[in-house]
């Protein structure tokens, strides 16, 4: 999928600003209240920063029952956003597929939840 703007290059100092974590889905359900199909997840970070919810559009590979238990990365210095009256708390991660669908990130071998990256 080709880029249709620029990006701008950012100093090391503004990519220390964001907080991507790992950490493990402990519960998802349906979101049918959403505009476009999506999940509810509520996500698993660790003692620092506990539980965090969000919805997210992966309805076309992923259910919700098979998601509980992944480890999955989340963007969560991020300000709360409302969605169907949901709060969204933190941005979960991942790659469009060739038709735009989204494939979540994730580490390859099981982590601490609150992990950072780096």
């Amino acid at each position: 999928m080709a880029e249709d703007r620029q990006t701008a290059t950012i100093a090391w100092e503004e990519f220390a600003r964001i907080e991507i974590r790992v950490g493990t889905v402990v519960d998802a359900q349906p979101f049918p209240q959403a505009r476009k199909p999506a999940i509810k997840l509520w996500v698993d970070f660790g003692p620092e920063r506990g539980t965090l919810q969000t919805s997210a559009q992966l309805t076309q590979h992923y259910k919700p029952d098979a998601l509980i238990g992944r480890q999955v990365a989340g963007l969560v210095n991020v300000l709360p956003k409302r969605i169907a009256g949901f709060e969204s708390q933190f941005l979960v991660l991942g790659f469009p597929d060739e038709f735009g669908h989204a494939v979540l990130v994730r580490p390859d071998f099981p982590v601490p939840n609150g992990g950072r990256l780096f």
